[in-house]
């Protein structure tokens, strides 16, 4: 029997069962739960301390609850974090850690409403779902504008969940805006120029978080009024980091970084964490990875055994020391960048530090402090800390996140914090092995290895996923050592076409001279077998090679970027390099004006190709 085939027994023998020892309320009632979601935000509430908040509702909430510190999202952005909520994994071990993708599930596992729903609840969901992942069947008991706690069937506990849109990043830039805050009290922080567009778009940020208070306060009231609050156990978070660029996206403190409130009836009190206190705070580290086994363990539910996250509730209360983030492909730009932090500092590893940060994103470029930051960075008026984000990356990053707030001050080269770089480091790598992360391969590497099955499954195969020396590879090439050309050149022969694709990244990364010192090696793979590696070729030779390679470039580019032929996953990676070579690139304009749009055949979650088609053509 193959690990994968081991995987699929052991999971086929899971059921809901009770947790030995759970304790139901005095009543023998299980608890409802009620979660309340805001968009795109960041702890900027009063009771987290932000002067510029005007949030009286849930200051008055936080009074009788518990907030946390440092909750994280686990992806700075809303469909991957949303796919870690709804499942209690990883979206990089399930391969739905892309924006707006859309894969299956391994047929045993299941979504935390569908092991509620056996254990007794009614469960609703208005309306927000957004996941990457193919939802086994049904989910919800309803999952619209129409689904309420108040429709449950008499006697049910409910689990409801309510989404309040109005802190979204799209509405940061809504005009026209007659701002209530005052932009010029408004803090700016040390990653963005103070300039009247950025003040105009944080001060209607914080009016957006006063609507959405009252919103939220709306909810809790309803529940009041109902006579539910003593049988009700409510959390309130945001989906993820703020909506301001650098915010939302990006592996920090702002991105990652959410607002999370929770209150306890006095008859769940055993139910509550070990340092629940009401109107009191905790620094222990939570991530969303960790709401659905918190969800199990206040059921009384076992949680089955692939659930990656640990309770922070309830009888299987287990604290952890870290906690991770992640970032992948956002929509039309691919990255790859693994975070971890402890109670202090923040770890990040860029795999893929050729790429600035700021990667022109046509949804994000929509938000007027965006558009004047770069247009200030390409007129050189800008100077550190506000330059780093339209500039390329470092491989590590490592940020004291207590006395640095804004994460601008990089301690990887700080003798005095070598012991948490070498900790943090070694944390984040046995995770990406553990969970045995499937972003390594690229997009469409893994949906072609993971045809027939699933990506979870092809990762946790190793035959077909050899993680280690794909990872291997991928270290050697983001840390832009110069001594390990020769590994380099020794991987652009290995049988893995994953280690090979990551083999000729190393190379990418360390621009024209190392190029042109494996040039003929290089234009050989241009007629490897996988097209991930020929496109990361295209991009070696088509920045950095001859005339005479970048002939030989845009033909295999022609060839890779009509996504009808090749996939969009194929397409999408292959227009990236096109516009990344800018004028290099200028014979294909022609050709490229006469491909389709979209793959037929691809989920229409995925609009990205479209918007880059265009910038490319402009």
């Amino acid at each position: 029997m193959n690990r994968r085939d081991f995987i699929k027994a052991g999971a086929s023998l899971i059921s809901v069962a009770a947790l030995p020892g759970f304790l139901k309320a005095a009543d023998g009632k299980l608890p409802n739960i009620l979660w309340i979601v805001a968009e795109d935000m960041n702890p900027n509430l009063g009771c987290y301390g932000d002067p510029d908040a005007v949030t009286p509702n849930l200051d008055k909430f936080a009074r009788e609850s518990l907030r946390y510190l440092n909750c994280w999202s686990t992806a700075p952005v809303c469909a991957p974090a949303r796919t870690t909520l709804i499942t209690g994994v990883y979206p990089t071990s399930t391969g739905a850690e892309h924006m707006r993708s859309l894969v299956k599930m391994p047929g045993f596992m299941k979504m935390y409403p569908q092991l509620l729903r056996e254990a007794g609840y009614y469960c609703t969901n208005c309306a927000k779902e957004d996941y990457n992942l193919e939802k086994p069947g049904e989910v919800w008991d309803v999952s619209s504008k129409k689904g309420h706690w108040k429709n449950r069937p008499a006697g049910k506990p409910f689990m409801a969940v309510f989404n309040i849109e109005k802190t979204h990043e799209s509405q940061i830039r809504k005009r026209p805006h007659t701002l209530v805050h005052d932009p010029l009290k408004i803090r700016v922080p040390a990653y963005h120029p103070d300039t009247p567009e950025v003040r105009h778009d944080w001060a209607q940020y914080h009016d957006n978080v006063t609507v959405m208070d009252e919103i939220a306060g709306n909810y809790l009231k309803e529940l009041e009024t109902a006579g539910l609050a003593e049988d009700t156990i409510v959390f309130f978070y945001g989906d993820n980091g703020g909506g301001m660029p650098r915010g939302k996206r990006w592996c920090y403190k702002s991105g990652l970084n959410v607002p999370l409130i929770i209150r306890i009836p006095e008859k769940y009190q055993h139910l509550a964490p070990r340092d629940y206190t009401p109107g009191g705070s905790t620094d222990r580290p939570v991530g969303f990875v960790d709401f659905a086994p918190t969800l199990y363990s206040l059921a009384g539910i076992k949680p089955p055994d692939w659930v990656q996250g640990h309770a922070f509730m309830g009888k299987l209360d287990e604290p952890q020391k870290y906690i991770h983030g992640f970032r992948g492909r956002m929509d039309e730009r691919y990255d790859l960048v693994r975070s971890v932090r402890n109670d202090r500092y923040l770890y990040v590893h860029n795999y893929m530090p050729h790429m600035i940060y700021g990667q022109h994103i046509a949804y994000m470029f929509q938000t007027p402090t965006t558009a004047v930051w770069k247009k200030m960075y390409d007129e050189g008026k800008l100077k550190p800390p506000q330059t780093f984000f339209w500039e390329t990356k470092p491989p590590e990053e490592l940020y004291d996140i207590q006395a640095d707030p804004d994460e601008v001050k990089n301690l990887v080269d700080s003798p005095d914090h070598k012991v948490v770089l070498n900790e943090l480091r070694k944390v984040q790598r046995d995770h990406v092995l553990k969970i045995r992360d499937v972003g390594f391969l690229p997009e469409s590497e893994m949906i072609r290895r993971s045809n027939g099955s699933t990506p979870y499954e092809m990762g946790h195969d190793p035959k077909e996923y050899p993680i280690a020396k794909i990872l291997e590879m991928a270290e050697f090439a983001s840390s832009l050592r110069p001594d390990v050309v020769s590994e380099l050149k020794d991987g652009l022969k290995n049988s893995d076409c994953a280690v090979r694709y990551w083999a000729v990244l190393g190379f990418v990364m360390r621009g024209t001279v190392v190029v042109n010192s494996g040039n003929a090696e290089l234009r050989e793979l241009l007629k490897d077998e996988s097209p991930a590696v020929r496109i990361a070729v295209a991009r070696a030779l088509g920045l950095y090679g001859s005339d005479e390679d970048r002939k030989m470039v845009l033909a295999v580019l022609k060839e890779l970027v009509s996504p009808d032929k090749n996939g969009i996953y194929v397409a999408m990676d292959a227009l990236n390099v096109v516009d990344a070579m800018g004028d290099r690139a200028n014979g294909l304009k022609d050709f490229l004006r006469t491909i389709p749009r979209k793959d037929p055949a691809a989920t229409s979650r995925i609009t990205g190709f479209a918007k880059l088609l265009e910038k490319v053509l402009q």
